[in-house]
């Protein structure tokens, strides 16, 4: 159940709400909501609230509170609540005093991300299942509060759209919004990507990137669970959720080479299925992708990504040019001979450095906006699906344009909600066959 509202007597949200109220009808109202958003903090403590409390957003509101300044996290929300409580005693056990959540900024259930948006916050991080980042980060744009989301930043064309016309509502609002991509963060990625854009194995024609490993956490059905319940709490392995694994984790090794080359695909074709991860509990994703995508400069990407055990696991980046080669996930450049002529010293630690340039960038009054290459890197993974599932060539014009919606998750509100599938009688779900004209990816 989703506890009530707090009192916000006396805050700034509130004051600012019935400043707005004072002056509606002229443009001072805007004036205020813009003036408020590029204020630079300073010194001043930041109050942060987290919309899902999974790992990475437990993680995320710890890194955001090992910032320099004051950083206090006010309000929390997730659909279930023995996520909720985990996640508070794991970000209290580390920050103590910072954590001025109460049981009344507590909230549970599908619509608690409305009542977190509503605390008396400067900043919301999403952290829920992709298939809702699209519905929240409109919300919290339209409520006028800054941004740190976890990609990938939807599941579907119709999200990576949604989210791209939010943006610029929060372009023009000076929003502050931040895509979870932490690699360009990261000092070795930085100058090791800077050394390859300066010319240092020549054009680049040719990319390689995995993610192959043995795979993630399954989560069983519980009896009583709801079929909603059940798909949310395993929900790695439902489309409309997670997007796959190519969406939901190799978009990190993608977005590198969109990164190196200023640009994203115009085609991709390729292969998949499932080999070994195809139980009931695996949902309808697959266990491997391979895709060749093709950029408009003519530069082939190879992208591999796994998740069955005993196999060649890599998780890394690599570019080839007429001059050399290099592993970016290294940070090492080698010349046409083979010989090493760089070797990045630039550290790692990206999940956290985004945190510190992000609360560096709002208390100095600077404004970065990250999602148009989050939404577009989202995008190039949702292509690879496509191409996997169909077994077709697909462009990235049919691909953005396309109108399949996975779900509908403004409809949902309630556990007992109609789930988007369903499984057949022995608990399977339709599972995409490529060159099958039944399974539809456009």
């Amino acid at each position: 159940m989703t506890k009530a509202t707090p009192s916000k007597t006396g805050s700034r949200r509130d004051f600012i709400k019935k400043s707005t109220i004072l002056v509606a009808g002229s443009t001072v109202a805007g004036n205020l909501q813009i003036a408020r958003a590029a204020h630079p903090y300073g010194d001043e403590t930041i109050k942060i609230g987290l919309v899902g409390c999974g790992g990475r957003g437990t993680g995320a509101a710890v890194q955001a509170m090992n910032t320099n300044g004051e950083v206090n996290i006010v309000a929390m929300a997730d659909v279930f609540d023995d996520r909720l409580q985990g996640s508070y005693r794991a970000i209290k056990s580390k920050h103590g005093d910072k954590v001025k959540v109460t049981e009344e900024t507590m909230f549970t259930g599908l619509d608690a991300y409305k009542q977190v948006l509503e605390a008396d916050i400067d900043l919301i991080i999403l952290a829920t299942p992709p298939g809702f980042r699209p519905l929240h980060f409109e919300a919290a744009v339209n409520a006028g509060v800054h941004v740190f989301m976890e990609k990938p930043v939807a599941t579907d064309a119709p999200g990576v759209r949604r989210v791209l016309d939010a943006n610029k509502i929060a372009v023009d609002k000076n929003l502050c919004v931040q895509v979870g991509l932490q690699r360009r963060h990261e000092p070795a990625y930085i100058e090791t990507i800077a050394r390859l854009k300066d010319g240092a194995i020549g054009d680049i024609n040719l990319g390689r990137v995995y993610w192959n490993g043995g795979g993630v956490w399954v989560r069983p059905r519980q009896d009583g669970q709801s079929e909603l319940e059940y798909q949310m709490r395993n929900w790695y392995y439902f489309n409309w959720l997670c997007g796959d694994h190519i969406d939901e984790q190799h978009i990190h090794n993608i977005d590198v080479m969109n990164w190196l080359e200023d640009d994203f695909p115009i085609s991709a074709q390729g292969q998949g299925g499932r080999e070994v991860r195809n139980g009931i509990d695996h949902g309808e994703i697959f266990d491997h992708h391979f895709v060749e995508y093709t950029y408009a400069s003519g530069l082939k990407l190879f992208s591999q990504c796994r998740h069955i055990r005993g196999c060649w696991n890599a998780v890394s980046e690599h570019a080839h040019g007429s001059k050399g080669t290099c592993d970016m996930r290294s940070g090492i450049i080698w010349d046409g001979d083979g010989k090493e002529i760089f070797r990045t010293k630039g550290s790692r630690g990206g999940h956290q450095q985004e945190h510190h340039d992000m609360f560096a960038d709002l208390r100095a009054g600077r404004i970065p906006n990250e999602a148009a290459y989050g939404a577009k890197s989202t995008m190039t993974s949702i292509l690879g699906r496509m191409a996997t599932y169909s077994g077709q060539m697909i462009k990235w014009d049919d691909a953005i344009n396309s109108e399949l919606k996975l779900c509908d998750v403004d409809a949902l509100h309630s556990l007992d909600d109609d789930a988007p599938l369903s499984p057949d009688a022995d608990g399977n779900y339709k599972v995409a066959i490529p060159g099958d004209k039944n399974t539809v990816v456009l």
